[in-house]
């Protein structure tokens, strides 16, 4: 691509859930300390994505203290009726966030619609106004809002933390239609903050990469779904 294409914001919001896999076992969540890579990436998505880029995740900014709260949840079983679980929450959350995107090489039939400048334009404009559709933190019940910022602006809780290691912790999904190979896979990765800064790694370099199911990606296909002549594209 001949520009970085990055992009820049601040998210917020009361609460936030960041699932950690291993305490979802016995319906019982609880939050990882910072985002994950792929809750990220979602926020990104929701505020502006088409099928012919790629946004990925370069570093993520804790602006306030990390602190947690539990609340009585009472979810709807399988069998019916209703369980009582206890939710472990991060409270009164602020990120910043820098990303950049890039092409989905393996979305060949989208090649018309590789313009930088267009979807440069757009997603700053998105992410201007909030983003295209509803944000959330994690989870839906963790309402997010999106605005632009400086990256490095303001002061930061953690600014003067030299390093804090999370341990093991889930990057993200790699979707066949990003990867190619006609997988669904979860990555694990060891992140390591630096005066308030997580910078992530790129999905091909996680440590720990596991398949979880065969898959076929989505075809576009020009006057059926996608339109005649990349209509629908703008």
């Amino acid at each position: 691509m001949e520009y970085p294409n990055s992009v820049e914001f601040r998210v917020f919001g009361k609460f936030a859930l960041f699932t950690d896999p291993l305490t979802r076992i016995g319906g019982e969540k609880f939050s990882y300390q910072i985002p994950t890579y792929q809750a990220l990436k979602g926020i990104l998505e929701s505020v502006y994505w088409k099928p012919t880029i790629m946004w990925v995740i370069d570093s993520v900014r804790v602006m306030k203290m990390i602190q947690t709260q539990s609340k009585g949840i009472r979810p709807i079983k399988y069998q019916g009726g209703n369980d009582l679980s206890i939710y472990t929450y991060l409270a009164n959350v602020e990120y910043q966030v820098k990303a950049h995107f890039e092409w989905n090489q393996h979305r060949s039939e989208l090649a018309c619609d590789r313009n930088e400048n267009k979807h440069y334009a757009m997603a700053t404009r998105m992410i201007a106004r909030g983003g295209r559709r509803d944000v959330f933190l994690g989870t839906r019940e963790c309402q997010g809002y999106v605005e632009p910022c400086t990256w490095g602006e303001g002061e930061g809780a953690y600014d003067d933390c030299s390093e804090l290691a999370f341990g093991l912790m889930f990057h993200g999904f790699t979707y066949p239609d990003e990867s190619g190979d006609g997988k669904l896979s979860a990555r694990m990765w060891y992140p390591v903050m630096r005066h308030g800064i997580v910078e992530f790694v790129r999905p091909e370099e996680c440590p720990v990469i596991r398949e979880i199911k065969s898959q076929r990606p989505k075809t576009f296909i020009p006057g059926e779904n996608l339109g005649l002549a990349g209509e629908g594209m703008q």
